[in-house]
């Protein structure tokens, strides 16, 4: 008789990479959903949103496959497919705030590096993410010759980088070719972080949804519904939880955030229900809100915790500087300039976007007024983007939080 996994998965696997590098392809190979379900996604064919879902590692002989046969389980993980368009970096960003390693694709068919090849390992790196696999997708499109020089760009590409001693899989997501090679790679790369799960629990939240059919009967109507990831602590059917920053208020012209107050009337993990929630793997929050409220991912970048349990957001961080000396755009390289007093500047902190102004500033470190508060602790990574051309926001550099 097969054995059982956990419900919940231990771990979340980003998927990354260039546009139209194979990326929600894999996902449907692996999980066997596709998770391009917007309308908008499916009338342009690219991932807009983040995707995610689950699936299973099983060893069947001396195969891996994530099917369900009779065999062992191995690992049960989450997928969290990051869009890869150039208009969409911030949602992969946002993205990159959950996962705990990720796969990096690279189409053999296309030179390497492309642009958000280079900005997506980018921001692994600057999320703190070490565990990273490269695929080399699409050989099936070249010959042996085209995928060995392709290969070499990816090695050289590789260097210096935090994945540079990174395994490179060749494969074909769109035929399913050499997948076994890739899940044992990932069942021995890609190891459980330790989680705390005596900690007050936090969720930072990446997705929220309105789940209601439009027209349907208001005596059947369900409330809003939060997907993220918990960092730490563990959540639980019942729970009375506040949701901040929170609302934008104004009053007399003066604009506050009010904390969101509600109760987990449900836990899902992909299509399993759950009594509780723990670090590790993408989960699905159901509350009693207005779905009003939760609609087409306005809570995205919030952060959820016990009642009482969460401080007050921040409208002015600190945080040591680490600028690129360079960027690498579709026009070539350009210098990354120093940042200067009232210069503005866009950063997301943990999974939430905000605009500041550079108030402070020395070599070292830089303090930023914010228009939108955040939720920072000490030693959070902020992203940091710079204007570049006409009306456009590049990442420039990173930032860890001191003084919070």
């Amino acid at each position: 008789m097969t054995e059982q996994l956990p419900i919940q998965p231990t771990l979340n696997m980003g998927i990354v990479g260039h546009v139209d590098h194979g990326k929600t392809t894999l996902t449907k190979i692996l999980s066997g959903k596709w998770t391009d379900t917007h309308s908008e996604e499916k009338k342009r064919g690219i991932t807009i949103k983040l995707g995610y879902t689950n699936f299973s590692i099983f060893e069947d002989g001396e195969k891996l496959v994530t099917k369900l046969k009779k065999g062992t389980p191995i690992r049960n993980i989450s997928i969290v497919d990051a869009p890869g368009h150039e208009s969409f970096m911030a949602t992969m960003i946002s993205g990159a705030a959950i996962m705990d390693c990720a796969l990096l694709l690279v189409a053999a068919n296309e030179k390497c590096p492309q642009p958000q090849t280079i900005e997506h390992l980018k921001t692994l790196e600057i999320a703190g993410i070490k565990d990273i696999i490269v695929i080399q997708n699409k050989v099936d499109l070249v010959n042996k010759e085209e995928a060995m020089e392709n290969f070499k760009e990816i090695q050289a590409f590789l260097k210096g980088t935090v994945a540079e001693t990174a395994p490179v899989i060749p494969l074909s997501a769109q035929h399913g070719a050499n997948i076994s090679e890739l899940l044992k790679a990932i069942n021995v790369t890609f190891k459980d972080p330790v989680r705390d799960t005596k900690k007050d629990p936090s969720l930072y939240i990446v997705r929220s949804f309105d789940i209601n059919k439009p027209g349907q009967d208001y005596t059947k109507l369900k409330g809003g519904v939060l997907g993220g990831s918990i960092k730490a602590g563990t959540l639980k059917v019942g729970d009375d939880i506040e949701i901040r920053p929170g609302l934008m208020k104004q009053r007399d012209g003066k604009i506050s955030y009010e904390p969101i107050y509600a109760t987990v009337k449900g836990l899902m993990s992909d299509k399993d229900k759950l009594d509780s929630a723990i670090p590790g793997g993408s989960v699905a929050i159901m509350t009693e809100l207005d779905p009003a409220v939760t609609k087409t991912d306005s809570l995205v970048g919030q952060i959820a915790g016990l009642k009482g349990s969460l401080p007050e957001p921040c409208t002015e961080i600190t945080f040591t500087q680490h600028m690129f000396e360079k960027i690498t755009t579709s026009t070539g390289e350009h210098e990354v300039k120093p940042n200067v007093p009232n210069e503005p500047l866009m950063l997301i902190v943990n999974s939430l976007t905000t605009v500041g102004i550079v108030s402070k500033v020395n070599p070292r470190e830089v303090t930023v007024k914010l228009k939108r508060p955040v939720m920072a602790f000490n030693d959070d990574r902020v992203v940091i983007f710079k204007q570049f051309g006409t009306n456009k926001w590049k990442i420039m550099g990173y930032g860890i939080i001191k003084g919070q």
